[in-house]
């Protein structure tokens, strides 16, 4: 082992290497787990949230002050929509 540390912190290239690729690669790992667990705890986040909303406004049609078409257009409402059904709802109706 004292061998392997000798050899790392003698020679000044190895140790380069040592602090590039051994320090950086596991300040790079951190980073990398770090991102992961936090975009997972906001995916659920935002699940939690929109299943609160759902029951609020399910809630609010079941006690009669908000009608179910309501109640679908609150749902959608944060609804990403892709290119295509943004461009056929923005398009005159043809008879």
């Amino acid at each position: 082992m004292e061998e392997i540390i000798h050899n790392i912190t003698g020679n000044p290239d190895s140790f380069t290497m040592f602090l590039i690729f051994g320090v950086g690669g596991t300040i790079g790992c951190i980073i990398a787990v770090t991102a992961i667990v936090l975009g997972t705890r906001q995916n659920v986040r935002i699940a939690r949230e929109r299943e609160q909303s759902r029951r609020e406004i399910a809630a609010y049609i079941a006690e009669g002050s908000m009608t179910p078409q309501d109640g679908v257009h609150l749902m959608n409402a944060g609804e990403k929509k892709s290119t295509n059904e943004m461009i056929f709802e923005s398009t005159p109706a043809h008879a």
